[in-house]
């Protein structure tokens, strides 16, 4: 912009560009908007309650502990600046997480042990279980496999975790024969 102002002028740039000239002379200035430094004060602040409350509360808590500690702040803000920066609440509110959508025309697995679960000597029988945890970073994939032993033995288990479910051989250690 530099190069083509003294031929152009600033403004007729600024409007090809799509930005205010003012916003140009300011940003030459180099110096941060009131609101920027505003917001910069307010997001330490809420870092620190958001802290002090184990990361639990979401922005309409912690809008009300800002207030409480004596900070007058608009809640939209609180919500602006918590959204921008990823800062969120433990408990997700809504409706729970549909880890599947089933399609009513595809065809189903077939059930190769047929619902009998026991097993007559060790190593025979393998199962797995896909579980989708809730946790603060999103959604956790857990993947059990169990090697079911005969009557009085124990049972072996695993609990690798993913945040994805990814469709492997046993071969690539999806399941540790080793276990039983």
């Amino acid at each position: 912009m530099q190069e083509h102002r003294e031929r152009f002028g600033v403004e007729p740039i600024c409007k090809a560009l799509g930005v205010s000239a003012s916003a140009f002379y300011h940003r030459e200035t180099g110096q941060r908007s009131a609101r920027r430094l505003r917001d910069e004060r307010l997001l330490a602040v809420i870092r620190e309650t958001h802290k002090k409350n184990y990361e639990a509360y979401g922005y309409r808590r912690t809008w009300k502990a800002l207030l409480r500690a004596g900070e007058q702040v608009p809640r939209c803000q609180v919500q602006r600046l918590m959204a921008a920066n990823g800062i969120r609440g433990a408990k997700r509110r809504g409706k729970p997480w549909r880890t599947t959508t089933p399609d009513p025309d595809a065809s189903r697995r077939p059930d190769l042990v047929e619902r009998d679960f026991t097993a007559e000597r060790p190593n025979e029988l393998w199962v797995a279980d896909f579980s989708y945890l809730r946790c603060w970073e999103g959604r956790l994939l857990q993947l059990r496999d169990r090697c079911l032993q005969p009557q009085g033995r124990r049972l072996a288990v695993r609990q690798p975790h993913a945040h994805h479910a990814r469709l492997g051989r046993a071969e690539d250690g999806a399941l540790d024969k080793r276990a039983c």
